[in-house]
């Protein structure tokens, strides 16, 4: 009974919501049931961890660092690792050099023993402290003192007299700072450096800097609270570049020991263009002609490897002189050994003398050579820089009988009847132009015309002012000068200021009207702007990046995704271990058909520079660089002008394209290089792979190098569209509430109706467009957003895509060295015509 009266719920009873008890920890283990996912999430495994676990996690990364820090000490200049690779670089004229390097000789217990070959240098062995030293150095000119078996390097390395950077001794610095270990900065000790030293500085902080040392040699004439005011003074003068440098007084052997104490026990800097490739830096080399011209030949060039592992297989650019191929690696004795094991009949001096090995260098490298590893060629690289377009690629096969019986029908229908005077040959008759012929050939001479407009579209807003320089220049090749003005050399100069007065003028009229061209009146403006187009919007309109591209983009090669492919080939450096020269072995490279003059450079006392190449890095594609202007440079530099690239380990000259950055799909072409704002710089060069720093060289006339702007390395990509911009203004001539009559942007009517569906703006905000003509010599009538003013400009935009020339030449001349003088300034050299 008590059963038959219970309550029973109705339709109508409340129903909560369960419990969500799934999404916490606890309840997704008990579900998991034991079972590991494949794939552990980071973020997840590191919330289960407590707080202790944690803590230890922390301290065991940070561990790991620091082990690593100090092997990388341990292993720079020990038995196993290379030597360490130190650079002295003189920042001023005055910097004494030769007392301090003769200190860093003289330190106890160590051996000293100099380069062979012609490049200057020396390496300093200390068994008792187990680490070796090179100090490398270059000839800076024939006044540079020759010390106890090598020669100072930098940028005023001899005279006393004040002199100024010579520029080859610049590019030799620049190419031994891409390997050198660390950099030793020879200061002044009132002045510091001078401007030469300064413009060293700067091309050396834009390349990439390693580990540096600054000492001060000298300053011990000065009484001592002078000294000590000097010190204080050039303590806060070297703050700007070097914040928080420390400097090494370098009197005494002490001194000398704190200071190579100092070098190798201090962080490496790395730069990381040369982390992932193997370099070399030539102690010795040896040129075997090849047996069918004595200009070509192999070159055995010895040295440690640094950076990375060497595989035979690979690729090497030698710095300078162009990509080559490696036949063979070999293994000769360690001529730095720490514990030189003797050699029957053969006894090694162990005095504190300085050990010349220049005489006995070829037999060492004879004897005792074990062959690491031989190329296979299945394995090896390719030269091959460019794709070999094919011209036929694309066209229709070879013609069935068919279609070569309905061409032939075809040219039957389309014979013509033409009366010829009497004994005319059918081959004569063919020449004979009808009347409905001449217009199809006036397109072909339209067609020809363009090809010599694009050639003035070079020069838009000089307006003729290039032709009748071109003129001048016949003119005074041809007119006879008097002996009198030839003896006044100081008026020699005139007509190249007059150039770079005239490009002065061109910048500042592109600066207050940009990308403003005048309507020609001899070419109706529907032919001469044939290949521009209008836009809606610049930032929105489409643009198909694979339209109308030249010929020089069948030559050059193209990555699906760039991004991803050298995101894979880094890790694959990281974790898979390459067979080939470790880091530290002293090795021998077999570089195949290398011609001559390179030895000759080595010769020369110039460094021999290797790097292995990435693959993929001896092919051509497009590069874009990001760079700034150098404000020590104030010259303007037009677009297609040829300048000198310093991009990571590579050196070559080539004629940019100059574009804004932004981060639209289409990027507008800068006429100049301009010093406010970064820009993208855009030229055909072999593919590199980011990050790697560049480096803009201007020559002048007179063969001297100018560094103009520095930046680095944004990207590989031939789809980058720049579009160049041209202007075409037009002035209101009656104005009417929102419509206005415009004249001077067209001179005929036909031009106002082909360009009448592009929309017309204002320098004044407003926008409109184009009605109808007004009579036969251009006036228009326009509809604008609202009621123009008098002063008011009426505008139109026209664009087109642009290219770089291939203009890639991986030869760069030697410089003209700068005129050494009294002053820290340059001065030109006189060139007499």
């Amino acid at each position: 009974m008590a059963a038959a009266g219970a309550h029973r719920p109705g339709p109508l009873k409340q129903q909560n919501k369960a419990h969500k008890g799934g999404k916490h920890s606890g309840s997704s283990q008990r579900r998991a049931g034991g079972r590991v996912p494949v794939k552990a999430q980071p973020r997840r495994r590191l919330r289960d961890l407590n707080r202790v676990d944690r803590r230890h996690q922390a301290l065991q990364l940070r561990r790991q660092r620091k082990e690593a820090v100090l092997a990388e000490k341990r292993s720079l200049g020990s038995r196993d690792g290379p030597p360490h690779l130190v650079v002295v670089v003189l920042l001023h004229s005055r910097a004494a050099a030769h007392d301090s390097l003769r200190l860093l000789q003289s330190h106890d217990s160590a051996v000293v023993r100099a380069d062979e070959g012609g490049a200057g240098g020396f390496a300093l062995l200390c068994p008792r402290l187990k680490q070796r030293w090179r100090f490398v150095t270059a000839q800076a000119g024939e006044e540079a003192p020759l010390l106890v078996g090598f020669l100072v390097l930098g940028p005023l390395a001899a005279p006393t007299n004040g002199g100024v950077l010579g520029a080859g001794d610049l590019h030799a610095v620049l190419d031994l700072a891409k390997v050198a270990d660390s950099l030793l900065f020879i200061l002044d000790p009132v002045d510091g450096w001078d401007s030469a030293g300064e413009h060293c500085l700067s091309c050396l902080f834009a390349q990439g800097l390693p580990s540096y040392a600054l000492a001060v040699p000298g300053g011990t004439d000065l009484p001592p609270k002078k000294r000590i005011d000097a010190r204080k003074k050039l303590s806060k003068s070297i703050e700007k570049r070097f914040p928080e440098a420390k400097l090494f007084p370098l009197n005494t052997e002490q001194e000398s020991s704190l200071l190579l104490r100092h070098l190798s026990s201090q962080k490496q800097r790395h730069l990381a263009f040369r982390d992932r490739r193997a370099h070399l830096l030539a102690r010795a080399a040896e040129f075997v002609p090849s047996q069918d011209s004595d200009l070509v030949g192999t070159l055995k060039v010895s040295g440690f490897v640094r950076g990375q592992t060497l595989s035979v297989n690979s690729l090497v650019h030698i710095v300078g002189h162009g990509d080559f191929q490696l036949s063979q690696v070999d293994a000769p004795p360690d001529p730095l050994s720490l514990n030189p094991r003797v050699v029957k009949g053969q006894k090694r001096s162990q005095d504190m003398e300085v050990q010349d090995d220049a005489g006995n260098g070829a037999d060492e490298m004879e004897e005792d050579v074990k062959v690491l590893m031989k190329a296979d060629p299945s394995k090896q690289e390719s030269l091959q820089s460019e794709v070999v377009p094919d011209p036929m690629e694309g066209e229709q096969t070879w013609p069935t009988e068919e279609e070569l019986q309905e061409a032939e029908d075809s040219l039957k229908a389309n014979r013509r009847v033409v009366k010829v005077p009497k004994g005319t040959s059918k081959y004569q008759a063919a020449w004979i132009v009808d009347d409905g012929e001449e217009g199809s050939e006036k397109d072909d001479d339209d067609e020809d015309d363009d090809m010599d407009d694009d050639l003035m579209e070079e020069a838009v807003s000089q307006e003729g002012e290039s032709s009748e320089e071109e003129a001048g220049e016949e003119e005074s090749e041809t007119m006879t000068v008097s002996e009198c003005l030839r003896d006044d050399q100081y008026d020699e100069k005139m007509e190249e200021d007059e150039q770079m007065l005239e490009r002065y003028k061109q910048e500042r009229m592109d600066e207050m009207f940009p990308d403003e061209v005048d309507t020609p009146r001899d070419v109706p403006a529907r032919v001469r702007f044939q290949k521009y187009r209008g836009l809606k919007s610049f930032r929105t309109s489409p643009w198909d990046p694979k339209e109308n591209l030249p010929r020089d983009y069948a030559r050059i090669f193209q990555f699906q995704d760039f991004s991803r492919t050298r995101k894979n080939l880094f890790r694959q450096i990281e974790k898979e271990e390459t067979e080939g020269a470790s880091v530290g072995w002293y090795v021998t490279l077999h570089v195949c058909n290398v011609p001559v003059s390179v030895m000759e450079s080595f010769k020369e006392g110039k460094p021999l520079v290797l790097f292995s190449l990435l693959p993929h890095e001896q092919k051509m594609s497009v590069l874009n660089f990001l760079v700034r202007r150098h404000p020590g440079n104030s010259e303007p530099v037009r677009a297609k002008e040829e300048l000198i690239f310093h991009c990571g380990f590579r050196r070559f000259r080539a004629s940019p394209l100059f574009s804004q950055h932004t981060s639209a799909d289409k990027h507008k072409l800068e006429r100049f290089l301009r010093a406010d704002a970064a820009l993208v710089v855009t030229v055909y060069a072999p593919i590199t792979f980011p990050p790697a720093s560049v480096l803009l060289f201007k020559q002048r006339s007179n063969g001297m190098h100018d560094l103009i702007a520095t930046g680095s390395l944004l990207s590989v990509d031939p789809d980058r569209i720049v579009i160049k911009r041209l202007v075409l203004s037009g002035h209101p001539f009656k104005i009417f509430t929102k419509t206005a009559v415009v004249r001077y942007m067209f001179f005929n009517r036909e031009d106002v109706m082909w360009f009448k569906p592009v929309e017309l703006r204002t320098k004044w905000g407003r926008r409109g467009h184009i009605k109808e003509p007004l009579g036969t010599h251009g006036h228009m009538k326009c509809h604008f957003d609202g009621q123009l003013k008098s002063q008011d400009t009426v505008l139109l935009n026209l664009y087109k895509r642009v290219f770089p020339k291939w203009t890639y030449d991986p030869h760069v001349p030697e410089p003209v060295p700068w005129v050494r003088s009294e002053s820290a300034l340059p001065e030109r050299e006189v060139e007499m015509e």
